[in-house]
């Protein structure tokens, strides 16, 4: 479900999914993670929620 949402995301933003994941948690490597069966933790989920939230409201 995470893994959706951060795709639908790059997608809508025309974002690359290492930028994603340096700006969002300081992993580059965390979409491709994820898409191999990564589930990231709570922590993670979090951290990835509110990037999204925040990034959106600064684009708006």
């Amino acid at each position: 479900m995470l893994l959706r949402t951060i795709e639908k995301f790059l997608r809508h933003n025309g974002m690359a999914p290492t930028t994603f994941g340096r700006a969002s948690t300081r992993d580059p490597r965390l979409v491709f993670d994820m898409r191999s069966g990564r589930e990231p933790g709570e922590r993670v989920k979090r951290r990835v929620e509110h990037f999204m939230n925040t990034y959106r409201r600064k684009v708006r």
